[in-house]
């Protein structure tokens, strides 16, 4: 694969983790009907404009170059965090494993260091 393919693809995938944290911190901070439905069924609507702020400052860390890791870092733990309400509530759990996974893609190819770091022999 080329550089040129590889950064589209890189950006593609970037794109898509953002809107999916974008759009769901904007749906809790926004508080609209279906979003408090499906925060009854996890636990409460205490926390939404929390989990709503922390998603838009994850996604703010994770475009900014300097930052990125972090950011990556905290996406993935946060969609872990997820996983395990879900499990607890036993809510479908495979949306989340994919969107973890294309974090996991995005932030290798966005971030060779990363990558090196956690996947090259010691």
């Amino acid at each position: 694969m080329n550089s040129k393919t590889k950064n589209i693809i890189t950006w593609i995938l970037t794109g898509i983790v953002v809107l999916i944290f974008v759009g769901s911190g904007i749906f809790k901070l926004t508080g609209g009907d279906a979003t408090i439905e499906m925060a009854k069924g996890v636990g409460g609507t205490n926390n939404l404009i929390t989990l709503g702020v922390l998603e838009l400052i994850i996604v703010g860390l994770f475009l900014y170059p300097r930052t990125g890791i972090i950011g990556s870092l905290l996406m993935i733990a946060y969609m872990g965090g997820a996983l395990a309400v879900c499990f607890v509530t036993r809510q479908p759990v495979i949306p989340l494993i994919i969107i973890q996974i294309l974090i996991w893609i995005a932030s290798g190819l966005r971030f060779p260091e990363l990558r090196q770091r956690l996947f090259n022999k010691i």
